[in-house]
Order: C-alpha cells, then sequence, then structure tokens
C-alpha cells in the first residue's frame, strides 16, 4: 500500500529561511504565529495527513461513495470518523476570521496544513476545501445577517458548503445556463433546476450541506449579465441557525468517474427550493469568482501534491526494486542486480518531479503569502501590488503545477514498470486522481485563454512589469556570487525569453487573436518555468548562505544540487514554448474541419 510523509522540513525551510513570515508578525493574522506555533501546527497537521487520511485513501478509491434509496449519499469506511476528528481539533476554521469563531491564522499556514491532507487523500480533502470556498464567497458578498448565520458553523465543520456551476449543456459558458430563480414574497427565491458535476455535492459527514447556487432570475437578462447567486441549504434553516425540513435539494446521481472516488460528485435536483441572494441581483459571477480563485488556488496544489505522493512512493520503489545492473559497474555486490535507482533514466523522472515539487511548493507558498498581504497589509501598496500578483499567478498555478504534476504522476507510475499498471501498488490512483485537476475549475486551455487574454493586460500590464522588476532587482543584487550564477544567469534569461514572448503576443495576438489563442498554453508554461527559475534562485540563495556559514546539513546541499538540475534539464523547456508560440496559429489552424 502507498505510504505518504509530509514534507515539514520543506514547508519550515519556505516559511521561516525563504519567505520569513516572521517579517509579517505586526499584521494581524501573524501576529500569534510565530514559529514554534507554526512549527507545532504543521507537526500536528502532519500526523493527521499520515496517521488518518493516508489509510482511507485506497478505502476511498476501492469503496467509493453510495446514493441511498432517498437520494443521499454514504461517504466511504472512515471517512465520517475522519471529518469529525477534523472538525474537534479544529482545522477547518484554522485561517478563518476570528468575528466568526475562526482561528485567524495566515492563510499560507492554511495552505501548508492543506497540502498534506490533500497529498495524503486528496478526495477527502475537497469536503473541506469546498466548504472554504463557499465560506469565503459568503464573507465577500453576503449581508451581515447572511455572514452571522452561516459562517460560524461552515467554520466549525457542523455544516459544509459546495458551488454548483455546471449544467450538461454548459460549462466554461455560463451564459446558457438554465437554472431559475423565482422571486416570492417574503424576498426569498424559489430555485429550480439541474447541475452536474457538484463536488462534495451530498454526504452525512455534516449536519447540512450550503449549497452556493448559480441561478438566472426570472425574466432577468440573458447570458452572463443576468447571472445571480443563491444560498439553498439542504434543509432549511431558521434565524436562530436550526435545521428543519428538507428543502428541495436532492443527489439524482452520483457521476462514475475517472478518479476522486472518494469525493461524492453529484447530479444536483433543485425542485422549488428556497434560496437567498446574496449581493445584487444579475451580479453573481462577480461573487462566484472569488469562490473560483480560491478553488484554482487548491486545485493548483493539488497538482502538486499528487506530484509530490507519488514521487515519494517512487523513490521508496526505485531503492528497493533490483533490476539489472548499474551503466558504470555493479553498485550491489551483493545481490543479484542493482537497484533501479542507478539507472539514468530512473532518476531523469525522479528529479524531474523532485525538482518540480520543491519549486512549485516555493512558488504555492508565495502566492498565498501574497493572499495574505492583500488582506491584512496597512500599506495600500503592498496591498496592490499583492493583488496584482495574485490576478496574473492564479491562472498559471492552477494550470502549470496540474499539468506537470500529473505528468509527474505518470512518471511515477512507470517507475514501477508494470508493476505500476496493476491496482494493489496504488500508482494509478495517484494518475487517476491527478487527472481531473488539470479539467474542473476552468480547464487549463480555459485558464491559459485568461492568462493571455484578460490578465496580461489588466491595468496596463502592470502586474508583469512588477514582477520584472522584482526579477531584475534580485538578479542585480545577487550578480557578484559566483555560487549562484548558474541560478542568476538561468533566471536572467528566463525573464528574457518571457518578455520576448510576451511581445510577440502583444504584436500579433490583436492583428489575429487565433494567434495568442494558439500560443497561450505554450506562454502559460514558460511564465510558470520563469517564476520555478524565481523561486529556485531564491531558495538557492537561502542555502548557499548557510553552506558558507559552515552548516553541515545536508538538506542545503541537497537543495543546491535539486537546483542545478532544474536550471540544467528543465529550464531549458522555455526555449521550446517560445519557439512553438512564436510559430503563430498557422500550424494549428491550417486543416480543414472536415479533415480532421
Amino acid at each position: 500500500m502507498p505510504t505518504y510523509k509530509a514534507p515539514t522540513r520543506e514547508q519550515k525551510f519556505l516559511l521561516h529561511e525563504v519567505l520569513e513570515l516572521s517579517r509579517f508578525s505586526e499584521l494581524d493574522s501573524f501576529k500569534e504565529a510565530d514559529p514554534e506555533m507554526i512549527d507545532a501546527i504543521l507537526e500536528e497537521s502532519a500526523k493527521f495527513a499520515e496517521e488518518v487520511l493516508t489509510p482511507l485513501n485506497r478505502v476511498g478509491d476501492e469503496h467509493g461513495c453510495v446514493r441511498n434509496d432517498d437520494g443521499s449519499v454514504t461517504t466511504p469506511p472512515g471517512f465520517h470518523e475522519a471529518f469529525t476528528q477534523m472538525r474537534e481539533n479544529g482545522w477547518m476554521g484554522l485561517s478563518a476570521d476570528p468575528k466568526y469563531g475562526g482561528q485567524g491564522l495566515p492563510g499560507i499556514l492554511g495552505m501548508a496544513c492543506g497540502e498534506m491532507t490533500s497529498s495524503a487523500n486528496m478526495a477527502f480533502t475537497m469536503y473541506p476545501g469546498l466548504t472554504g470556498g463557499a465560506s469565503k464567497a459568503i464573507s465577500i458578498g453576503g449581508s451581515d445577517t447572511q455572514k452571522d448565520l452561516y459562517l460560524p458553523k461552515m467554520y466549525t465543520g457542523e455544516w459544509t458548503g459546495t458551488m454548483n456551476l455546471t449544467e450538461s449543456h454548459c460549462g466554461t459558458d455560463l451564459g446558457l445556463l438554465k437554472t431559475k430563480a423565482v422571486p416570492q414574497k417574503d424576498g426569498t427565491y424559489k430555485i429550480t433546476g439541474e447541475k452536474i458535476f457538484i463536488s462534495a455535492g451530498d454526504h452525512e459527514m455534516s449536519d447540512n450541506i450550503i449549497h452556493l447556487v448559480l441561478a438566472r432570475i426570472e425574466g432577468g437578462p440573458e447570458g452572463v449579465k443576468g447571472i445571480s447567486l443563491f444560498i439553498v441549504p439542504k434543509f432549511k434553516v431558521d434565524a436562530d441557525g436550526n435545521v428543519g425540513e428538507t428543502n428541495g435539494v436532492t443527489c439524482g446521481s452520483l457521476e462514475e468517474k475517472m478518479g476522486i472516488h472518494g469525493n461524492s460528485t453529484c447530479v444536483m435536483n433543485f425542485d422549488d427550493a428556497v434560496g437567498e441572494l446574496i449581493g445584487v441581483e444579475h451580479k453573481g459571477l462577480r461573487v462566484m469568482f472569488v469562490m473560483m480563485n480560491e478553488a484554482r488556488m487548491g486545485v493548483g496544489m493539488q497538482g502538486l501534491c499528487q506530484s509530490e505522493v507519488s514521487y515519494q512512493n517512487a523513490v521508496i520503489y526505485a531503492n528497493d526494486r533490483l533490476q539489472g545492473r548499474s551503466l558504470t559497474g555493479v553498485k550491489n555486490e551483493a545481490g543479484p542486480a542493482d537497484p533501479i535507482i542507478v539507472h539514468p533514466d530512473v532518476r531523469r523522472m525522479l528529479m524531474d518531479a523532485r525538482a518540480f515539487n520543491e519549486g512549485g511548493r516555493a512558488f504555492l507558498y508565495w502566492l498565498a503569502l501574497q493572499e495574505d498581504l492583500e488582506k491584512h497589509s496597512p500599506d495600500e501598496k503592498v496591498r496592490e501590488r499583492a493583488d496584482d500578483f495574485l490576478g496574473l499567478m492564479t491562472p498559471v498555478i492552477k494550470g502549470y503545477l496540474t499539468d506537470k504534476g500529473f505528468e509527474n504522476c505518470v512518471n511515477a507510475q512507470q517507475v514501477y514498470g508494470g508493476h505500476g499498471y496493476i491496482e494493489e501498488w496504488g500508482m494509478s490512483q495517484f494518475v487517476r486522481d491527478a487527472r481531473i485537476a488539470q479539467i474542473y475549475e476552468g480547464t487549463n486551455g480555459i485558464q491559459a485563454l485568461d492568462l493571455v487574454g484578460r490578465k496580461l493586460a489588466r491595468n496596463g500590464g502592470r502586474a508583469l512589469m512588477s514582477v520584472s522588476a522584482e526579477i531584475d532587482a534580485f538578479v542585480k543584487e545577487n550578480e557578484g556570487d559566483e555560487n549562484l550564477k548558474p541560478f542568476m544567469d538561468g533566471l536572467a534569461d528566463a525573464k528574457n525569453k518571457l518578455q520576448t514572448g510576451t511581445m510577440w503576443l502583444m504584436q500579433n495576438g490583436m492583428s489575429n487573436p487565433d494567434n495568442a489563442g494558439a500560443g497561450s498554453v505554450d506562454y502559460m508554461h514558460m511564465m510558470g518555468l520563469a517564476m520555478l527559475s524565481y523561486m529556485w534562485a531564491r531558495m538557492a540563495k537561502v542555502a548557499q548562505a548557510k553552506i558558507d556559514a559552515g552548516t553541515d546539513d545536508p538538506f542545503y546541499a541537497d537543495k543546491i544540487i535539486t537546483g542545478k538540475y532544474f536550471v540544467a534539464r528543465m529550464l531549458p523547456q522555455i526555449d521550446a514554448h517560445l519557439a512553438k508560440l512564436q510559430s503563430g496559429a498557422e500550424p494549428v489552424m491550417a486543416l480543414a474541419a472536415d479533415r480532421f
């Protein structure tokens, strides 16, 4: 059975040494988060992930969820007990607003804990993850009455949440949705329609499920301009928060999925269900996008998480499996063969994953820190800059991390050879679970179009200019350090290549939008590579300083070795992406549709 060991040493390195969270101790959410508290929380989260959730991962995959005759859903064996433990230990409200019962700790710490639970059991972690997104949408767009009623119970996990966007005839194009909302005299609405692909749509683990539902108010404008957002509980709730009768919300069926079997992905039927409007009529997408951006960060994290856990298991197998002899001579003289980790191609796959995992984690945590700064910094310029970074980098986090995460899961399965194709080894589950992350919360092609079509040009391109200036300053500051030269040269070159790609899109995308469309995924990967290069340069600086100071901890030497691998073997991919981008739309669009 696969195992998982939480990477707390890596996490502490990032939080304390690279990002230096102690610098922000004056901010509200950071005041209580001293290094000792952070380390204690990480260690407790690691225990929960390793000891409780990891053993349930395969259980969830094999048993799945069950829809009962009354339309309710039962989760896999052990899930309910694990969820209760999560609730009782306060994990769901870790970074939530103390005004509504949350602990108010930094979001970046919640992200680190979420990484551990998602690596241990991705399907399980989606239940609290969806709840966090739904509660954030209510906190942003809801009235004071709605916040007071729903948030305290969602932060404790007594109630959970979902997001209901997709319908069978419309996925990304939400303007086509048919779910309707009919106004009632008491100010509520009757919601009728069917939603599909609803993660955590029904289950028995909480006392109520708070559905956030996109619908069109009867007589409202067509298209996206007529979409409103509603709170629709599974069970009706009175003004005091007491749960009452059912509310016309049922699970019509469970989706038969390739992976994440432990999560109840439902077809949800709303039959004159009572709903409350969030925010303003016909402006529901504004609030829902808050939840979707939260979810996109979480999905990017899922790509990293499945890459991490599959890598860990592949390393164990590569060290244990004896097969063939090293090309440079016998390494295991006492055995009939050498362990396969001696073979360069096996090491290539493992090093690709390791370098991605460490760089991707740094990128993810860096962006999570920007979210904390955007919320809590008293400096308007800092908040503006953080918001710029969030807007620009969220589609990159979602798209790049999940594309590469899935690729690494496949390579980890490849390390196992034929055993990787056999279910008992567990590698198939990582591949199957990781695959959805490239699709939901907006496919990666949509993320790339969003990046190129909207985020780059936002505020006159201010975000990218700010990132470029930060990178330039970092390179200039460290250009005299010979030990860091490979990292600084690689980073400077990557930034320049990204600028070249950006200029090409500006010059050619306007005249022919297909040029932008054809190159958007390559551009997204270019930005992902450039940002990982920046993260590796920052990590290398810290590690080299420790080595120069005489530390004998091999962690830092390993960091330099892995970073140099990234620069030498992975960063050059940026050249291929640039060449493909500059080839334009003609090779992509030339073949007539009826000739495919």
